[in-house]
């Protein structure tokens, strides 16, 4: 008797019964360089910018937990005309992110309140040298070309209100809005008569 109270060498013969039963099975392993795996759709690999919304706000490197990402700007007078003096933009000079330290969070694709930041499935981008893992905005631009597009809206769903303004435009001026659906319940007031 072993000292656990089984039978002697159990442990044994669960572990080759555990080699038997992987031996029988086919194996599964694919050959990465060669064939391309199949991503899930909301792969994070690497974050892309777009660099024409990008309006300097410093959110992403504000809420960025790991503190990689590098933003600075200048301010640029803007002409209006018939406005009584100039207004003031901000410029981008430099947007790097060090990916040697990002933990793909994801916090600063989701704080950036004008879509300048987006996830890209692309993941083979391994450096033989760290330093080298600091992207400027010129490389996270390239990235663009990977993002996919925004998944398809729930046809049974409320449509966006993007949409909704397109199609009031394309409509036209003598088009007036829809009248908003009402539950039947909801048209009478808690006392018992009609809401007016």
């Amino acid at each position: 008797m072993s000292e656990h109270g089984g039978v002697p060498g159990g442990g044994l013969v669960k572990g080759l019964a555990v080699t038997l039963k992987t031996m029988t099975r086919r194996s599964t392993t694919q050959q990465y360089p060669d064939v391309a795996p199949e991503l899930p759709p909301r792969s994070r690999g690497v974050i892309a910018l777009l660099e024409e919304n990008c309006t300097v706000c410093m959110l992403c490197a504000r809420e960025c937990p790991d503190w990689c990402i590098y933003i600075d700007s200048h301010k640029e007078e803007v002409a209006v005309p018939g406005a009584a003096r100039p207004r003031q933009r901000n410029v981008l000079d430099k947007f790097d992110i060090d990916f040697s330290l990002c933990m793909y969070c994801g916090i600063c694709v989701e704080v950036c309140p004008f879509d300048a930041l987006y996830w890209s499935p692309e993941f083979e981008y391994a450096e033989y040298d760290i330093k080298d893992l600091l992207h400027d905005k010129d490389h996270l631009g390239e990235w663009m070309a990977t993002v996919p597009p925004p998944p398809a809206h729930d046809p049974l769903g409320d449509p966006s209100k993007e949409e909704t303004t397109a199609a009031r435009k394309a409509a036209g001026p003598s088009a007036r809005p829809a009248p908003s659906r009402v539950r039947p319940d909801a048209a009478t007031d808690p006392g018992g008569g009609t809401a007016s």
